[in-house]
């Protein structure tokens, strides 16, 4: 039997969908009811019969910080799919991006060892990656600079994927995937599917850096067909095109049916913005917009290299221009 952590986000929930149509027999890990209509948003983008591959889901209760809810999911499970994740630019969340991406991927990891589970996948991010100079590409072996200005997030991210290297240690099989910014249907209130909310509600300005991209099928697609295969211990990046952030916010703006963004925001806006935002925040409490990390991603340009996942598995990736229109006519419906 399969596990899936963070069922209800949108790799999980996508990654769910997939397997219940394949007929596997599948756990999934929420930790409330109200996020479980998630799930059936992403479903029923995709199919009417909704209902019933939700209830093909043995659905359980459980927080990845909780060991003795967790051991009990772990009854009788083979392979897991680790999509759980806290993901936040905020500085002053850096504690709770800790406790779960960092301590909830040790409590996942030492349960895959104490149960003997065959093989775990673990969802990471790009964020985890170093960067490099002269706009080489970014690949797999891109090394993690510790002196750098990283964000909590990447700090946090960083350290879940020690926690699954020492578990190849201890004689876990594992693959881990490093996706990009990840484009998928159904959940629009947070995460990708609120750019295109954003988008409809119209956005004056675009910045110049680069964002690198990914259709959600590609990434779960992948997730199975690495954990069908018999590759193990290695890692992949997960990136079909690097876009500039003009041409993203102006397909975003297509892709609904709105009026595309026409200003640039220069670096000199982005750094007056973020610190407006800081200030709101210390004076009123709200979560933050935009950060002193973020404002500078915005106008970083990257590239990044797939070709070890597009010849391990001879994959081709959705093309991206694509993958927005489809997810825009979803939106609008």
């Amino acid at each position: 039997m399969i596990l899936v952590t963070g069922g209800t986000g949108l790799v999980g929930a996508h990654l769910l969908f997939k397997l219940v149509n394949s007929h596997e027999k599948v756990k999934a890990i929420y930790r409330n009811e109200r996020k479980l209509s998630n799930v059936k948003n992403v479903f029923s983008c995709y199919t009417d019969d909704y209902e019933s591959l939700f209830n093909a889901v043995e659905w359980i209760q459980a927080d990845i910080l909780d060991i003795p809810a967790l051991s009990e999911a772990f009854t009788g499970i083979s392979r897991i799919y680790h999509c759980a994740a806290f993901v936040s630019f905020e500085p002053d969340k850096y504690q709770l991006l800790r406790r779960t991406n960092i301590e909830g991927t040790a409590n996942i990891v030492n349960l895959c060892l104490s149960n003997t589970v065959e093989k775990l996948c673990y969802v990471s991010s790009i964020a985890t990656l170093g960067h490099e100079l002269n706009n080489k590409s970014i690949t797999e072996d891109t090394n993690w600079n510790p002196e750098e200005d990283n964000n909590a997030y990447a700090i946090t991210k960083y350290g879940a994927e020690m926690e699954v290297w020492r578990a190849t240690q201890e004689g876990l099989d594992v693959v881990i995937v490093n996706p990009g910014v990840i484009l998928g249907a159904g959940i629009w209130r947070y995460g990708s599917g609120s750019l295109f909310q954003k988008a409809h509600k119209g956005l004056k300005y675009y910045t110049s850096g680069t964002v690198a991209l990914i259709a959600v099928d590609d990434v779960v697609s992948i997730m199975i067909e690495l954990m069908n295969s018999p590759i193990t211990n290695e890692r992949f990046v997960l990136v079909a095109e690097d876009w500039s952030y003009k041409d993203f916010l102006q397909a975003l703006a297509k892709s609904v049916d709105v009026i595309p963004p026409k200003k640039l925001a220069g670096p000199w806006l982005l750094n007056l913005v973020w610190k407006l935002d800081w200030l709101k925040h210390k004076l009123t409490g709200k979560r933050r917009q935009i950060t002193k990390h973020l404002a500078k991603s915005l106008v970083t340009e990257t590239n990044h290299n797939s070709d070890k996942i597009k010849t391990a598995l001879n994959y081709k990736f959705k093309a991206v221009d694509k993958t927005i229109d489809a997810i825009g006519t979803l939106y609008l419906k």
